[in-house]
């Protein structure tokens, strides 16, 4: 559990994202794990509809995941090089925990696909602070397997798409902070 005495707001101002090829273990246990996906579950979502879905990846499956990633990437990209390749196969072996996030939208709702999709991004969102309450550090990366249908077909239902890969572990090595916007460069006062 989060040790720490600070405050929540100090918590949400210290979360940053861990680079998934640097968590490393240990990564949460069975029950960590599950209240982190309960507090994603508390997501913002017009009309009840929980227009996402998480999939655990555990680590006995992290083979076959790296076998799908490779066959895909082979079939999309038949020229692939051996570099490309165990680019892949890393993928699927970063940090101690694999969660793989899905945009579930409800269809035939009154509430728009874009609210829906937001709600996804949110539960991510939600399952990242709750990851930095518990003392780790996540990473959301996407990319190229985000985007393949073979990939995709191996974890939606129906039109379901990968919102992203959720890697959580124990930081390898001290987290750097990254630039962040200029508050006036973001933040207005409405005034027409």
């Amino acid at each position: 559990m989060f040790n720490d005495l600070r405050s929540p707001l100090s918590l949400l101002q210290t979360r940053r994202s861990g680079k998934p090829r640097d968590l490393v273990a240990p990564g949460p246990d069975a029950g960590q794990l599950r209240a982190i996906l309960d507090v994603a579950l508390r997501t913002p979502d017009h009309g009840k509809l929980a227009p996402w879905r998480f999939v655990i990846v555990p680590s006995e499956r992290r083979d076959a995941l790296a076998d799908l990633l490779e066959s895909a990437y082979r079939t999309e990209k038949p020229d692939a090089g051996r570099l490309e390749i165990e680019a892949m196969r890393q993928f699927a072996h970063q940090a101690p925990a694999l969660i793989v996030a899905l945009s579930a939208p409800v269809a035939g709702s009154k509430i728009p696909v874009w609210e829906q999709e937001l709600s996804a991004g949110a539960a991510i969102m939600n399952l990242l602070h709750a990851t930095h309450a518990l003392g780790f550090a996540g990473g959301w990366l996407t990319g190229w397997p985000a985007y393949n249908e073979d990939v995709r077909a191996a974890f939606a239902r129906g039109d379901e798409r990968i919102a992203g890969f959720v890697f959580i572990g124990t930081p390898g090595k001290a987290q750097e902070e990254r630039p962040r916007p200029e508050y006036d460069n973001v933040v207005s006062i409405w005034d027409r």
